[in-house]
């Protein structure tokens, strides 16, 4: 998932960071309101963490544009604002949810999982597939009650094309979705993850978990609570 962090007390924001990238998070930071407002507005994120007192625009002008302009990913505000009426204020204007500072990092985490799960339209952290079983929270994959042993770019590539089941996924759309800006994405490390997934989860091909679809990309064949497409 890539999620943009925008938060101007330079500690803070290494922090969050640290903490998504080592989830593997695709991240992108910035200290300041107008640029913040900018990515959102140029970048299809899955997420957006966005503090509310900003210099040059304030977290609550950002959300209003970005929702009057129809960028619909998940927002979480982070307030050092205790007042109840600044979190209506927030939520008003557009936010999904927000979190008084300071925090615990894993309620950041957990409330980072929920939002993307809900903008996909899934509310349980466990994802079920038939035999195959995606649970979010402690990011561990099972299959026929068997627990798989992924890497984190492995974990990350199988949730996003899940979340997106039923649609092909380009190579384009998850290279922009999962890693850093400084990826090569003329390298072929997509279909050697791809790869992967195949002959961990599906190496028969019976249960034809991810097909490519020649010019589109990869597609996730299984639907919550089906055995075989």
């Amino acid at each position: 998932m890539r999620i943009l962090v925008i938060e101007d007390e330079p500690a803070l924001r290494e922090q969050i960071a640290q903490l998504l990238t080592g989830q593997r998070y695709a991240c992108d930071t910035t200290a300041e309101g107008n640029e913040g407002l900018f990515l959102g507005q140029e970048v299809d994120y899955d997420l957006a963490v966005v503090d509310l007192g900003l210099p040059g625009l304030d977290g609550i002008s950002i959300i209003r544009q970005w929702r009057d302009q129809q960028r619909r990913f998940p927002v979480l505000i982070l307030t050092a604002r205790g007042a109840w009426q600044d979190k209506v204020e927030g939520l008003e204007a557009g936010a999904d949810d927000y979190l008084t500072k300071p925090f615990h990092p894993e309620e950041l985490k957990a409330r980072i999982n929920a939002l993307v799960r809900r903008a996909n339209g899934q509310a349980s952290p466990v994802l079920e597939y038939g035999p195959l079983r995606l649970d979010t929270s402690a990011r561990q994959v099972s299959l026929h009650g068997e627990p798989v042993e992924l890497t984190s770019y492995e974990y990350n590539t199988l949730t996003y094309l899940a979340l997106n089941g039923g649609k092909a996924v380009s190579k384009t759309e998850l290279t922009e979705h999962l890693y850093a800006q400084d990826f090569d994405r003329d390298s072929n490390v997509i279909e050697v993850f791809i790869g992967r997934l195949r002959k961990k989860l599906d190496p028969n091909g019976t249960l034809q978990l991810i097909t490519t679809q020649r010019g589109l990309g990869y597609r996730f064949n299984l639907q919550p609570g089906q055995g075989t497409p």
